[in-house]
């Protein structure tokens, strides 16, 4: 193997390692979507992740790729169906699969702002007309050799061709499909609809921020002659907008709202990647830096103004992420270009280089929009009128995930492990009952008639339910309390609710959440040999700081008690007998 071939190998091999990791930004994207909307829809947003790569793939090898990479015009790159990797000069294997996994990603940001509301088989639809023309038209004007690219467009790995592509058609579904049930009062405030796990925002958040390496980093598709300094200016480029923008929106947000918002926070890392994407190849570290910083701004202010302004309901954030950074990242490239590969090149305005670049990537911004709005309204509009774009009411209110897939549940059986705090140990009440062979009911338990008699026995104590609404962090404080006044019995559950104050007030992307229901503890006692008296004020004493949040107290009297294992009732039942 000469020198040449031990190259051009190099660089396959590494355009192929990156276009996997494109290709595992779906896990990424279905893991973000999935947390940042209700449980009752997960099922549902997965399915339409799988099928945006899955219908994608087929499709874009049966017609996009000839589209895009074709050299018929300037505007339309031509037919070449089933292409075989090779419609012109320098396409070939390595470039199908790696626009493959590009085509899919821009297909699949559309999945978030539709979530919750919309009928599966109208998004497949969707997803094969984007795949099919919509993404690779304005793919060949900037990467397939047309008009943009002659006129010297820069958009490195996809800022504008992927990211502002499915951001604005994520806007134009969105709008034409309407908001979700319960989002909006009649006077049009916005309501907060958090999303059911944070945990799978961020673990989706993180996968993505990995797999943008390969997606701004294997765009650098020769690493000989130069590339490798390319590549890794590159990685540098990509992770300092990201990190700059998560800390930015932290920031924000913590002033805003009074505390850091945590999915506002995770969206902030995924808009500096968008907006790093188009000139992470010729922008300097400084550069990046402020590319990260204006991309924090407009995440969050664009998300408050298409959620409150436009009155867009976008569940995740795709617009504010995708169209709005990809479209701001793609201008400041205008701004902040510094490099043509390995050499020098100040094309930026701010380092001499005039507006006549500028221009251009205002020029190819407007281009784009314009086509994809057009477009997309167009799709939707025959969609919404032909097979219906939304499901109906009882359907999303039931969530999707039962009537489009008949699946009851994406968490069934998964049920919470109850809190080692409480001290149940379940390996103790295993070896009591193991090896106890079943025996009638009649015969462990005398039946007598159950009357309200019991309730008051032989000493005439009363019997009364004290039912305490605290913090969880109390438990254990409260449960050596009630042990040292000879309360032993009681019953504990993990629950959560508010007061009559709604919980205190909180804000989810900027909008305020009209219940807040935080985690509490409930616990249960029936108490007849110590007065019930007794027993509130030693929850008052233990649970009392002057502040909202102590908790509550109810009494209630109880009418009678009965002990399965003796048949005893009322006081004699709440005895310890052994």
């Amino acid at each position: 193997m000469d020198i040449l071939d031990l190259a051009t190998s190099v660089d396959v091999g590494w355009t192929l390692v990156a276009a996997a990791l494109v290709f595992f930004m779906q896990a990424g994207f279905a893991m973000v979507e999935t947390g940042f909307t209700r449980a009752k829809n997960a099922g549902n947003i997965i399915m339409k992740n799988l099928m945006d790569f899955s219908l994608g793939t087929p499709i874009f090898w049966i017609l996009g790729f000839g589209i895009m990479f074709g050299a018929a015009s300037p505007f339309f790159g031509g037919f070449d169906f089933f292409a075989d990797g090779v419609v012109g000069e320098g396409y070939d294997w390595t470039t199908l699969i790696f626009q493959t996994v590009f085509c899919a990603t821009a297909a699949t940001i559309v999945s978030g702002s539709m979530a919750e509301r919309t009928k599966f088989s109208a998004y497949c639809i969707y997803s094969m007309v984007i795949s099919a023309v919509i993404y690779p038209v304005s793919g060949h004007w900037i990467w397939g050799g047309g008009w943009l690219a002659e006129l010297g467009f820069h958009d490195f790995a996809g800022s504008t061709a992927v990211h502002m592509v499915g951001g604005v058609a994520a806007l134009i579904g969105a709008a034409i499909l309407g908001p979700r049930i319960g989002k909006y009062t009649k006077d049009g405030k916005a309501r907060a609809i958090p999303g059911h796990s944070l945990t799978l925002g961020a673990l989706g958040c993180f996968i993505l921020w990995f797999c943008w390496f390969g997606f701004n980093g294997g765009s650098t598709v020769a690493l000989s002659g130069g590339g490798a300094e390319v590549a890794s200016r590159v990685f540098v480029t990509t992770n300092m907008a990201a990190a700059v923008a998560t800390v930015t929106v932290m920031c924000i947000t913590w002033i805003r709202y009074k505390k850091p918002d945590v999915s506002m926070t995770l969206n902030g890392s995924l808009a500096g990647l968008v907006a790093i994407t188009a000139g992470c190849d010729v922008v300097t570290p400084v550069g990046s830096v402020i590319i990260g910083i204006c991309a924090g701004f407009a995440v969050v202010f664009g998300i408050e103004f298409v959620d409150q302004k436009l009155k867009v309901d976008d569940p995740v954030g795709a617009v504010g992420v995708h169209c709005i950074n990809g479209a701001l990242g793609t201008i400041l490239t205008g701004l902040f270009a510094y490099y043509n590969g390995t050499e020098v090149e100040p094309l930026g305005l701010f380092y001499g280089g005039g507006f006549h670049f500028l221009g251009i990537q205002i020029l190819g911004v407007v281009a784009v929009i314009a086509w994809v709005a057009i477009t997309m309204t167009i799709v939707f509009n025959i969609i919404k009128h032909t097979i219906g774009l939304r499901v109906s009411e009882a359907e999303e209110i039931m969530g999707l995930d039962k009537p489009e897939h008949g699946l009851s549940s994406a968490y069934a059986d998964f049920m919470p492990v109850v809190p080692t705090v409480l001290g149940t140990k379940a390996g103790e009440t295993a070896a009591r009952i193991k090896d106890t062979a079943p025996v009638a009911v009649e015969k462990a338990v005398p039946v007598t008639k159950v009357t309200t008699e019991g309730a008051a026995a032989a000493d005439g104590h009363k019997l009364s339910k004290v039912v305490i609404i605290t913090k969880q962090s109390k438990f254990e404080v409260l449960k050596e309390a009630l042990a040292g006044i000879g309360v032993s019995g009681m019953t504990v559950t993990n629950v959560i609710g508010c007061g009559v104050q709604k919980g205190a007030a909180e804000y989810y992307r900027g909008a305020e959440v009209d219940v807040t229901l935080l985690p509490k503890l409930k616990m249960e006692v029936v108490v007849s040999k110590v007065p019930v008296e007794t027993v509130v004020e030693v929850v008052k004493k233990v649970l009392y700081t002057g502040h909202i949040g102590d908790g509550k107290i109810f009494v209630y009297d109880v009418e009678n008690v009965i002990k399965v294992r003796t048949g005893a009732e009322g006081f004699d039942a709440l005895q310890d007998d052994e």
